[in-house]
């Protein structure tokens, strides 16, 4: 849980100082990359906690797998799923189309074509994506929580 909280920490830096004070699509980019180191720690820990309790036979080696683990486990948490979208989509982000906006001002956006869609990844993005991973990681924090 210590490796997902200073992961978090990073992240929120990233997000709340760092980006304030530079505006550009590296940090955002830095960010996503945090971001879905984060969501795979998580992910992995939950995984091995189910297999403890019994919920689950093996942890597969892959992350497809993993994910695909992961959303049967958490199939009634609706945030949690939505993370895992969002995991896809982090997992691919580097080798995604990606076009640059407005660097270096106020409205500095990342648009990523995904699936065929086009996301366009700002301010007001990242703060509904850090809602939802602070929503998750609470979830994860709770439930290995109570294993100690």
């Amino acid at each position: 849980m210590e490796e997902i909280i200073q992961e978090k920490i990073s992240a929120d830096h990233l997000l709340y100082v760092s980006l304030k004070y530079t505006k550009t699509c590296d940090v955002i980019m830095n960010l996503l990359l945090r971001w879905r180191k984060m969501i795979e720690m998580c992910i992995i820990y939950m995984l091995k906690d189910a297999k403890k309790k019994g919920k689950i036979k093996e942890v597969p080696d892959n992350a497809i797998g993993r994910i695909n683990e992961a959303k049967i486990l958490f199939k009634k948490d609706k945030n949690a799923l939505d993370t895992l979208d969002l995991f896809m989509m982090l997992r691919k982000i580097e080798g995604l189309e990606t076009e640059r906006i407005g660097e270096f001002r106020k409205n500095v956006t990342l648009k990523v074509i995904f699936r065929g869609k086009e996301i366009n990844i700002n301010l007001e993005k990242l703060k509904e994506y850090a809602e939802m991973l602070e929503n998750f990681v609470d979830m994860v924090r709770e439930t290995l929580g109570k294993n100690e």
